[in-house]
């Protein structure tokens, strides 16, 4: 079987075979070119063993030689190459730094003068002997003979070496000590198994070849070259080898030259490899895989592979595997380990942050300005008409809006997260919780006008009071509930940002809690702020002299604007890289516009007229509740009528039918502007 083998894949003696490929019997030249392409295959493995017959190393230079790969395989020539110039005639370019074998070996001076005195006569014995006189000295014997019918007829009286070339074969020595050791192993069988006999007993019959092989394995004795002849528990007599390389020589041009041995150890001398190349030449089937990639072993090569990157939150295990980071960590930069993934939070000087804090600084500032004004104006008439109770409890829940903005950015811990959760939803339940207060009570007093003058109940301040806190108690005992089923605490979110490189990947600190809580938790204030606009939208028929409902009804569309707005932002953005600064931005920014506007509408105008126009600050007529009730009806009745009126004459009507000198006991100065 001939073969032509690549190094790198199967290891032995460290040394792996990447490929091994059979040199087809009846081979054509394009089997050599397919032989090449196929070594091309594993490009970097350069060495190549070549266990072959002279005609086939000719067709592989040959192959590699058309394909202008000279230079690139580093050919290594078996025994059989030896140092022959038959294989590389006329392709010693190709051949030029070839690294070839023989076996040491010594001529045998008794061997010649025998083998040169055999003649047709007197070595009858071998068969083969008269063939080979064919051959040596190109004439034909018999008619039986191969030899072509043209040739001329031997006449017997040819000698060897005086009518044709003769040289020693090189593997004499071998021949010989090969019969000397069958000759040794017999001998001592025969000393032990037939100890008192002089020849071939009985036992030695039975011996059988397993029973030679051992004693031939444990034969020692000087050869014919004087060199010890053993054998190895294998069956391998110690290799002695010399070493040639094809060489090239400006001088004296391409010739073979011995570089080195191996008795027992490798000697070398200096190689000149192809294309001049200085360093000794690699021969690899794969290169190394660089930092952060796996080896995948090639079915059937242990030592060729394709380099993988590990990819995602990978990290290379060992040269063979990849595994995937735990899920609070991220490979490093070079994929060997895994490491923890940042930790962010909101920053205060983020531009997300930067914006909501302004606002609610400017807001915090006009609420306090407003609250001082109110305070220091406290028993002038517009401070008393605007409702005192109630408008302190509106400017507190106002500023509860903007201080929640503090909070949704402040670093979370257990105690900005329970301060979250009870003022995320508590200044806005405040806020609309008086406002709903305030329209609930003018649409009572207007709807109980039309048919009656009795005042309606529960319009009082202290009874204002006392509806709007328990308003505001609903949303605190929501808040308790939430505390007791699920206690404040923060949680590292790493799905958020986990993104698809993972150099890019962040941990979010954050308060446990999700968004449907959140909503949950501004629900409440939501759905009083929609009851509040629809009261809003039915008082927006009351006289303006007797009421503040369309500052209120303008506030409460505008503030319904704006959280119609919020909601698809919210949740929107619920799977963003940017969730945590689009939403909480969001929030923040929602709650100080509505806060701003309830401050704009319902308060700033009186802040107004109380600095700017203190001459108009001055007490009123007083309204009985009769006269509003009048004001009322007359009202519902020039409903029909003010589209075929200016506005003018519809007010000077209701004026007309409003009686000056009713003297109730009741005043409803809330109604006042």
């Amino acid at each position: 079987r001939r073969r032509s083998r690549f190094t790198l894949s199967r290891r032995l003696c460290g040394i792996c075979i990447a490929q091994s490929l059979k040199i087809p019997h009846d081979h054509k030249p394009s089997d050599f070119d397919k032989i090449i392409r196929q070594l091309l295959d594993t490009r970097y493995a350069r060495a190549v063993i070549l266990f072959a017959s002279d005609e086939d190393i000719r067709g592989v230079l040959n192959a590699s030689k058309r394909a202008d790969q000279i230079g690139h395989f580093l050919w290594i020539g078996s025994d059989s190459w030896g140092a022959k110039n038959s294989p590389i005639h006329q392709l010693e370019d190709a051949a030029v730094g070839a690294v070839t074998i023989l076996p040491k070996r010594a001529t045998i001076s008794g061997f010649d003068a025998y083998f040169t005195s055999r003649t047709l006569e007197n070595n009858r014995r071998n068969v083969w002997f008269a063939e080979y006189w064919e051959e040596n000295f190109n004439c034909k014997l018999m008619s039986s003979s191969k030899k072509d019918d043209s040739s001329r007829k031997c006449t017997g009286q040819e000698r060897i070496s005086i009518d044709s070339k003769y040289e020693q074969e090189g593997k004499v020595q071998f021949v010989i000590d090969a019969v000397y050791a069958v000759a040794h192993a017999l001998h001592n069988m025969q000393r032990d198994l037939c100890p008192e006999n002089s020849g071939i007993c009985p036992d030695m019959d039975l011996a059988g070849g397993k029973k030679l092989l051992k004693y031939i394995r444990s034969i020692s004795f000087n050869g014919s070259a004087g060199t010890s002849v053993t054998f190895n528990r294998n069956g391998d007599a110690p290799g002695r080898y010399d070493l040639f390389q094809y060489q090239w020589n400006n001088v004296t041009g391409s010739s073979y030259r011995v570089i080195g041995q191996w008795t027992e150890t490798l000697q070398l001398n200096d190689m000149q490899w192809p294309r001049g190349e200085q360093d000794i030449p690699s021969s690899v089937c794969s290169l190394p895989c660089r930092t952060g990639e796996r080896k995948k072993v090639v079915k059937g090569m242990p030592c060729c592979w394709h380099c993988e990157p590990c990819d995602g939150y990978q990290y290379r295990y060992d040269e063979f595997t990849c595994k995937l980071c735990s899920y609070n960590m991220r490979p490093n930069a070079n994929r060997t380990a895994c490491q923890p993934i940042p930790i962010i939070k909101l920053e205060w000087h983020s531009p997300w942050a930067v914006i909501p804090v302004l606002l609610a600084i400017l807001g915090i500032i006009a609420t306090i300005s407003v609250m001082v004004t109110f305070v220091r104006y406290n028993d002038t008439p517009i401070v008393r008409a605007s409702g005192r109770e109630l408008s302190y409890v509106l400017l507190t829940g106002i500023f509860l809006c903007y201080i929640i903005t503090f909070l949704m950015i402040a670093k979370p811990d257990v105690g900005v997260c329970s301060f979250r959760r009870i003022f995320l939803g508590l200044g806005m339940c405040i806020s609309y919780a008086a406002l709903l207060t305030k329209t609930n009570r003018i649409y009572r007093i207007f709807e109980q006008g039309k048919t009656s003058v009795t005042a309606p109940r529960l319009i009082s301040p202290t009874s204002q009071l006392a509806i709007t806190s328990s308003l505001i108690s609903v949303q605190l005992l929501g808040v308790f509930i939430w505390f007791v089923v699920d206690p404040p605490n923060t949680v590292i979110d790493y799905d958020e940002q986990k993104t698809f490189n993972p150099y890019l990947a962040r941990g979010v600190l954050k308060c446990d809690i999700t968004d449907l809580q959140i909503i949950c938790s501004l629900g409440y204030s939501i759905l009083l702020m929609v009851t509040c606009t629809v009261y809003a939208i039915k008082t927006r028929g009351v006289p303006e002299n007797f009421n503040e409902a369309k500052p209120i009804g303008f506030t409460m569309y505008t503030t319904c604007i704006v959280w119609l707005a919020f909601i698809p932002i919210f949740f929107g953005t619920a799977q963003s890289a940017e969730k945590l600064y689009i939403q909480t931005t969001t929030l923040t920014i929602s709650m100080n516009l509505s806060a701003s506007v309830a401050l704009g509408m319902l308060y700033m105008p009186k802040v107004y007229v109380i600095i700017f126009h203190p001459e108009l600050n001055v007490q009123k007529r007083k309204r009985s509740f009769k006269a509003v009730a009048t004001a009322a009806t007359m009202s519902s009745r020039l409903s029909h009528k003010v589209s075929d009126r200016p506005n003018g004459e519809a007010k000077t009507e209701l004026c007309e039918n409003v009686d000056p000198n009713s003297k109730s006991s009741l005043f409803i100065r809330s109604l006042k502007v």
